[in-house]
């Protein structure tokens, strides 16, 4: 069996409107996220990860 796709969340939930600033999901993501099949969590995750890269580049 394929391995899990493990949840980019960091434990520390912070909301600016519809995205979590700490991991960079959607709160759709988040609420579906144990629901979500392998390729969705992989499609999830890699628009997550854009998201922080987009954010620190704002931040810097």
């Amino acid at each position: 069996m394929a391995k899990d796709i493990e949840n980019p969340c960091i434990s520390v939930c912070q909301l600016s409107g519809d995205l979590c600033v700490s991991c960079g999901r959607t709160k759709e993501d988040i609420k579906k996220w144990r629901r979500m099949k392998r390729p969705e969590k992989m499609a999830a995750v890699q628009r997550a990860s854009l998201r922080m890269k987009g954010l620190r580049k704002k931040n810097a």
